[in-house]
């Protein structure tokens, strides 16, 4: 086992009714004056913001909420909330949703701690990720894990064509985390099935890893694939069966907070792959194509691809998580990737880029997406392989 540091400083509060107690934990970290933070009018519909709003005013504290937050949350959504914010003088960041509000409401702890930058400046590295303004979520949607984690991502609709991009920063983890089931139950089937593919592949972003050497890291990542292929389905199925519904909300956060990456490379966490998480990023940017499955159309294409790299590793994996007992590596590798797509064909996801966006790309499109995802060919992508540009378009084209 090599050194590591781990961090998680997240407090999670999980199970029923759990919403009920976030003002005494806004309260707890230093909250006065929150800004509230959420996606689009079903979270009003059903009544949980009014809730909220309601639990925060009793305990006298101030709230401005602000709604309208997308899928792919964009950059112009986060400048305006975070100029709001400002100019209420918040001093807490409450999210209530899933990664996009919660990837948003990052952006505005960022600038809240320093009002004088812009939100990109954070993004393009022209000003400090080390302080952020205290932040909690109420998590509706498992799927991201940033409530969890140290990452953020947002898409530049300044661009043309958008561009979507990610960093990441200790300085704006959730203080809390509230994670009550019930209030999943209610999403489309589409989503939980993009959510359990994104959790899916949290996990296999780290344990396809070059650096190796923690068994019990591996373990526990083997137990979350085989967790999430298991109660992942039958979320779909039966929105309302609690038990699938608590282990796909569970299976969310862990998959993100770093213990499936934990002990492989000097004093960090081992480096994850996230190959398919850049490729699928591409896809939405350009087509605004939900998360989770841009990466469940790459991702066999990326495994075939990347195989011959460390086949035992693939083998492995094929043999702990789906009990695979054929013998020869190669073809225990193949049918454990065959078996993955089965997995995401249950949440009812694509396996492939054109059935992802309902029309089969022309090749000058796969080129954009090649573009997009190498930066115009100014960065490689990947540590399992790393792969440069004409990698990144032979992935797309298998994945055609």
């Amino acid at each position: 086992m090599q050194k590591f540091v781990y961090y998680a400083p997240t407090e999670i509060v999980f199970g029923q009714d759990t919403e009920l107690q976030t003002a005494g934990l806004v309260k707890k970290y230093g909250g006065t004056r929150v800004v509230l933070i959420y996606g689009g009018q079903s979270a009003v519909k059903s009544g949980l913001i009014g809730r909220v709003e309601q639990n925060l005013k009793e305990e006298g504290l101030e709230v401005l909420s602000c709604g309208g937050v997308v899928p792919n949350p964009l950059l112009s959504k986060a400048r305006e909330i975070a100029k709001a914010a400002v100019e209420f003088k918040a001093d807490f960041v409450l999210a209530v949703g899933g990664g996009s509000v919660i990837d948003t409401a990052k952006a505005v702890a960022l600038v809240l701690a320093a009002p004088e930058h812009d939100v990109w400046d954070f993004w393009s590295k022209k000003a400090s990720l080390e302080k952020a303004a205290p932040l909690g979520s109420i998590l509706t949607i498992s799927a991201a894990g940033s409530e969890t984690s140290n990452s953020s991502v947002l898409t530049n609709d300044d661009k043309t064509p958008p561009t979507k991009r990610g960093i990441n920063s200790d300085s704006f983890r959730c203080c809390f985390t509230i994670m009550n089931p019930d209030l999943t139950m209610t999403l489309p089937v589409w989503q939980i099935g993009a959510g359990a593919a994104d959790i899916f592949m949290h996990t296999s972003e780290r344990y396809f890893a070059k650096i190796l050497g923690n068994h019990l890291t591996d373990e526990i990542a083997v137990g979350l694939f085989r967790d999430i292929i298991k109660y992942g389905p039958i979320g779909v199925k039966d929105p309302k069966n609690y038990e699938a519904m608590s282990e796909i909300m569970w299976c969310g956060s862990v998959s993100h907070v770093g213990l499936t990456g934990i002990g492989a490379k000097g004093d960090t966490a081992r480096e994850g792959d996230w190959a398919c998480h850049q490729l699928g990023m591409a896809i939405s940017a350009l087509y605004d194509s939900t998360h989770g499955a841009t990466l469940s159309a790459v991702w066999a294409s990326w495994a075939r691809y990347v195989k011959s790299q460390n086949l035992p590793r693939f083998a492995e994996f094929a043999r702990k998580v789906y009990g695979i007992t054929e013998a020869d590596d190669e073809k225990a590798a193949d049918e454990g990737i065959q078996r993955t797509n089965e997995f995401f064909k249950s949440l009812g996801m694509p396996l492939t880029i054109t059935e992802l966006l309902g029309h089969e790309p022309t090749d000058e499109e796969l080129t954009k997406l090649a573009d997009e995802c190498s930066y115009d060919r100014t960065r490689c992508i990947g540590s399992f392989q790393t792969l440069d540009y004409d990698d990144i378009l032979a992935i797309y084209r298998m994945a055609k």
